[in-house]
């Protein structure tokens, strides 16, 4: 008799835990302006770039040259150059990750990631699609209160010229 109601709990979790409304889908590949073949991808990033970019996976904190940048410049999209942050804008989180308070206009296009059960905001290159790292709301409140966490391995930094 006690199995019943554990199996319909089980079921009524697995049922709620995976219901995927439209938010949280992730956009198609197509609706990006640059398209290539994962084998292109492949060819033309370096493999901590296509984990990042392609696979969306994580670099580890503290790893990235990126962090220490304090230079005037940009920081474009490491597959496809989409000018994406400015110097102006970043800032020292301290997460080990590069963080901004806002993306350039038209940089970035935000989506639903639930791979860790719980929604979060995604950011992603708007031109390739490309995974950059996720928005947060705990950013500095004297300018937007976001925090654009980004992976360094799906940056280049082109500075400023003088």
């Amino acid at each position: 008799m006690n199995k019943i109601p554990s199996l319909l709990l089980m079921v009524l979790s697995f049922t709620l835990l995976s219901c995927t409304g439209k938010a949280q889908k992730k956009p198609k590949a197509e609706q990006f302006p640059i398209q290539k073949t994962e084998k292109e991808w492949k060819k033309e990033l370096t493999a901590a770039q296509y984990n990042v970019l392609r696979s969306a996976g994580t670099e580890k904190p503290f790893s990235s040259p990126l962090n220490n940048i304090k230079e005037a410049g940009t920081f474009v999209c490491a597959a496809c150059g989409k000018e994406l942050y400015k110097t102006k804008n970043k800032f020292e989180s301290g997460t080990g990750w590069p963080s901004f308070d806002q993306p350039i206009e038209g940089g970035v296009f935000i989506s639903k990631d639930n791979k860790l059960g719980y929604t979060r905001n995604e950011v992603l290159c708007a031109d390739c699609g490309g995974h950059l790292g996720h928005v947060f709301n705990d950013g500095p409140k004297e300018t937007t209160g976001k925090r654009y966490c980004m992976n360094g391995d799906a940056m280049k930094f082109i500075p400023e010229k003088s």
